[in-house]
């Protein structure tokens, strides 16, 4: 029970991760940031012209030049942000290059591994050695082939007929005459006759 609670986790969250999220949460906080001058924004605007109605010229260009450093402020904030994402997405793509550069080293190694099992060397034996077996199997076959004499071939054939009478069965012929109206009974089953191979 004590390993269920006493042993820490590795976390999946990788420090590209954090600074991930951090770099988000800044982001929103820019824009909610920027929704609260745009907010601000619109009332001096509407504040200024109340002013001006009231004859308040002074105080409306006061007013109309704090707007004005705000605007500057919404400008450079929304340069923020889109450096902020740009930085988000450069990291996202190093996190799937990392990935795709770890899958290659990955299988290189694999590679390098297996042409380790089979060296050069190694193949270059083994197609050697099949070699040698195909080339000795050839003479065994040409000696095999070679070695029958014309009057070998007759005797194997002439065995190879005497086998082949020997398996045939004929059947006996009936001595008695055959009726010519034959009674109807349960049909008579015939025996294949087994084929005759011809030799070579």
């Amino acid at each position: 029970m004590g390993n269920l609670f006493g042993r820490k986790r590795r976390s999946r969250v990788t420090e590209q991760d954090k600074a991930v999220l951090q770099l988000k949460q800044q982001r929103d906080k820019l824009k909610q940031y920027q929704k609260r001058i745009f907010l601000q924004l619109e009332r001096e605007r509407t504040v200024a012209r109340q002013l001006l109605k009231d004859g308040k010229k002074e105080k409306a260009k006061l007013l109309l030049k704090k707007k004005r450093y705000q605007e500057q402020l919404l400008d450079k904030t929304e340069n923020q942000i889109s450096n902020l994402e740009h930085m988000v997405q450069d990291i996202e793509f190093t996190q799937i290059e990392m990935k795709v550069i770890e899958g290659l080293k990955i299988g290189n190694e694999c590679l390098n591994r297996m042409h380790q099992v089979m060296s050069i060397e190694e193949v270059e034996r083994i197609m050697d050695e099949t070699q040698e077996a195909v080339e000795y199997q050839r003479q065994i076959d040409e000696m095999v082939a070679g070695s029958f004499t014309e009057e070998d071939e007759d005797a194997i054939l002439a065995e190879l007929d005497a086998i082949t009478q020997e398996q045939i069965d004929f059947p006996e012929v009936p001595s008695e005459p055959l009726p010519e109206k034959i009674p109807e009974t349960s049909p008579v089953r015939i025996k294949p006759k087994p084929e005759l191979v011809a030799a070579s």
